[in-house]
């Protein structure tokens, strides 16, 4: 999750990386909830590689 920074736990204990766990799906729930009521939804289109290519080149010419 980019949005909370859980590539890794921080703590070695499961009942710590459990809680620690809680309270990132309470932030990350607390933030859709956010987008989704001011009506700005979160970012969540990926353009592959391929594709960010494609949109080079048709910048380039147009």
């Amino acid at each position: 999750m980019a949005v909370t920074g859980m590539r890794r736990a921080r703590y070695r204990g499961l009942k710590k990386t459990h809680l620690e766990h809680a309270f990132s799906a309470v932030a990350l729930n607390l933030i859709r909830l956010d987008a989704w009521w001011n009506g700005r939804p979160l970012d969540r289109t990926r353009t592959s590689h391929l594709a960010r290519l494609d949109q080079q080149d048709f910048n380039l010419t147009a």
